[in-house]
């Protein structure tokens, strides 16, 4: 996305303030904050907390208003990440070309920096919803905005996927169990961050229903093309190991369907998640360019 400007613009803006929200903490507890701030740190896409921003604008809202809420989702994706590398999910020793978290703090502390990062979403969330108690419409956004993003991470969302994940691997699946994982795994957090943007902007029920449209299918395209990068994808580019997914007998949908069917999979899912903002012509710009660059990425 280096010549995507409006990506690039509030990518930096949430790079600009993704710390604003970390509390401060006692110095005897500085490795903890050093383990949070390692992870947040070491770079990635910020997809989802640009999404984010991005739904609030075209609901008509301000970027700015939604920092917290964008902030918090990125918080959640990292403490998920910590947690995936761990020896007892992935087993993973990089994480974007860099040792992960464990490597660096050790296993327990890993833990405990995933733990802090999810806790300090939802304290950064509660902080900015005291701010509007006297204003019941934008509060009750929040509220709205903050269940959802709530809902995406639990146990029926991105917990709920990676539990049916472990559950699966080394079995054969149906193609049914495999949408379920990833359509909770992957994308449900994709979903909660454009619909949280969306009711902090302030978005009418035919915004909000073609932006979880759009949503839906993104998050499932974008697993697709994770799976399909695990096969064909180069370490270098990656930051992380290729052929892992294989090595754990994972459900992917390359392992199911073959790396061509799953192409072919990812083509119609991108068609599908455009088609469903198709109704806002340029206003969708950004959102189709989004989905078609995930599609196509390397890295």
């Amino acid at each position: 996305m280096r010549d995507f400007e409006e990506y690039i613009a509030r990518k930096a803006l949430v790079e600009e303030h993704l710390l604003d929200f970390l509390p401060e903490v006692d110095p005897k507890s500085s490795a903890l904050y050093a383990a949070m701030h390692y992870s947040l740190k070491s770079g990635g896409k910020r997809i989802r907390p640009v999404l984010l921003l991005a739904a609030c604008e075209f609901a008509g809202g301000e970027a700015r208003e939604a920092l917290p809420y964008a902030c918090a989702v990125e918080y959640i994706h990292c403490y998920s990440l910590i947690h995936d590398d761990l020896p007892g999910m992935d087993d993973d020793e990089l994480r974007r070309g860099l040792p992960t978290n464990h490597m660096v703090y050790g296993e327990g502390m890993a833990v405990l920096a995933g733990d802090g990062l999810l806790t300090t979403a939802f304290e950064a969330m509660n902080k900015d919803m005291l701010i509007y108690f006297d204003d019941p419409v934008k509060l009750k956004r929040r509220v709205r905005a903050s269940h959802e993003i709530s809902k995406g991470a639990g146990c029926r969302g991105m917990a709920a996927g990676q539990a049916a994940d472990i559950e699966a691997a080394g079995k054969s699946i149906a193609g049914e169990l495999l949408d379920y994982i990833h359509l909770n795994k992957t994308a449900a957090p994709i979903v909660a961050a454009v619909k949280a943007g969306a009711f902090i902007g302030g978005a009418t029920k035919e915004v909000l229903t073609a932006l979880e449209n759009y949503a839906e299918n993104l998050g499932l395209a974008f697993q697709i093309a994770d799976d399909i990068l695990d096969v064909t994808g180069d370490e270098g580019e990656l930051g992380k190991r290729t052929g892992a997914d294989r090595a754990r007998a994972k459900p992917t949908y390359p392992a199911l369907y073959g790396v061509e069917q799953s192409r072919k999979r990812l083509a119609a899912l991108t068609e599908s998640a455009t088609d469903a903002l198709a109704s806002f012509y340029d206003n969708a710009e950004f959102f189709i360019k989004a989905a078609q660059y995930l599609a196509s990425r390397n890295g």
